[in-house]
């Protein structure tokens, strides 16, 4: 049996990556604590150790104070027993008996379960300390089994899962296929190390376009945002730190191999790859690629934007299921709105009528002002004198004030004007 323990050792620390003194010191601990309970010795008071002799054998060895009057026999040998172990030994020094080999037995029988437990807690710290680092790469596996939606695959030295909510809608797996994926999460708890990998996570498809692309790896071109539906589109953003290298064509690659080997990965996911820009407008427009844009207006404080096209170019813009300008929006962190440009006319003569109401505001004074961004009565009321002038045209700040003056009159006789709602008391107790 310890000949068997002793191949096994060797196998586990082959197999597992396991250092064999690890090992060695778990067998020792597992096995000295069941010889404890097994003797019922107190192990504050009583010294045992285990060690593996030239026969790969354990044997259970007991330690004993060498003494010259014999007081306690459960902690103490006397002199002349001790010598008869060892002739060399002297009164203080401590000498180990060995146990009968029927208590080692049962002590390494009783220690199995133990052995296994802290063999396994051996192993998922190797694990942890593999992968700790490798977070965000991508990994190859074979699927193993699929248990309750979650799909268990074999990566080598471990096992991973993809949990339902990382895995890509109308995307199907079945045991004993290969996959990618990227090392999204390790987890560590009392159950061992648990390694959370994704198919559906952005940074997928930002490890595929880092393997796929020499640039990227070089540093030369550099990923700036990536936002994804996954299984539908991606959209990516990529600059160069080299004039000479064109960012996108370099993900694209020669007739589009490189892109076309991440779709096949993707099986079939639409990617938009887009140059990135320090001008948020422009940005803006190759995020919503592949429509046109024909003017921006942007609101630096909130982060909004108004995107105006074409009549044709409204429903491209929008995607399916507002899927094209949410993944722009996502990208950009900027709330976008879709107007055509009949609809921005028809609200800027809406608007302009309104303005032309106040005192000292002609109509090329309240286009202006549209253009500018003060669509409401409220934005002309309260906003601020400087900006109102240069918007506007108007220079006299004492004009622009007396505008300020009539557009919060007007807003106070729109609010007296405003019908309030009764309610009939009737009716309600009625309805209660």
């Amino acid at each position: 049996m310890n000949e068997e323990l002793a191949r096994v050792i060797d196998s586990v620390s082959k197999d597992k990556g396991i250092e064999k003194e690890i090992i060695l010191e778990a067998v020792n601990e597992s096995v000295v604590s069941a010889a404890h309970k097994l003797l019922k010795t107190d192990p504050r008071y009583k010294d045992l150790e285990c060690q593996f002799n030239e026969y790969n054998d354990i044997e259970l060895f007991e330690f004993k104070k060498v003494v010259d009057d014999l007081v306690d026999d459960a902690m103490e040998i006397s002199i002349e027993e001790a010598r008869k172990l060892d002739p060399e030994i002297e009164i203080g020094e401590e000498i180990g008996i060995k146990l009968d080999p029927s208590y080692t037995r049962i002590a390494i029988q009783n220690a199995r379960q133990k052995i296994i437990q802290k063999l396994k807690e051996a192993e998922a710290k190797v694990i942890y300390e593999e992968f700790k680092s490798r977070q965000g790469e991508l990994v190859n596996g074979i699927v193993r089994r699929i248990s309750k939606g979650t799909i268990i695959v074999d990566i080598g030295r471990t096992e991973a899962i993809i949990p339902y909510e990382e895995q890509v809608p109308r995307e199907y797996f079945q045991p004993k296929d290969r996959l990618r994926a990227v090392l999204l999460n390790i987890e560590e708890d009392k159950r061992g190390t648990k390694l959370v990998i994704s198919r559906a996570h952005k940074n997928f498809v930002e490890s595929l376009f880092k393997a796929e692309v020499p640039e990227i790896g070089e540093g030369i071109v550099q990923i700036m945002g990536i936002s994804r539906d996954p299984g539908g589109r991606t959209k990516i953003a990529v600059s160069s730190n080299d004039q000479d290298i064109d960012p996108v064509g370099a993900c694209v690659g020669m007739r589009g191999s490189r892109v076309q080997n991440i779709i096949q990965e993707l099986k079939g996911e639409k990617i938009d790859i887009v140059p990135w820009s320090v001008d948020v407008a422009r940005y803006a427009c190759n995020s919503l690629s592949p429509a046109r844009v024909n003017k921006v207006i942007m609101d630096d404080v909130s982060k909004a934007m108004e995107v105006i096209v074409d009549e044709d170019q409204f429903s491209l813009t929008i995607g399916r299921k507002g899927q094209n300008v949410r993944l722009a929006s996502e990208l950009l962190g900027w709330e976008i709105t879709i107007k055509t440009d009949i609809q921005l006319r028809e609200e800027q003569q809406s608007v302009v009528k309104l303005l032309l109401t106040l005192p000292k505001v002609s109509e090329v004074n309240a286009n202006l002002l549209f253009a500018g961004g003060f669509h409401t009565l409220e934005d002309v009321a309260f906003g601020e004198v400087d900006s109102i002038q240069k918007s506007s045209g108007i220079t006299a700040r004492e004009d622009v004030e007396k505008i300020q003056i009539a557009a919060k009159t007007a807003l106070q006789e729109k609010l007296r004007n405003a019908p309030v709602e009764e309610v009939d008391d009737d009716a309600e107790k009625e309805e209660q």
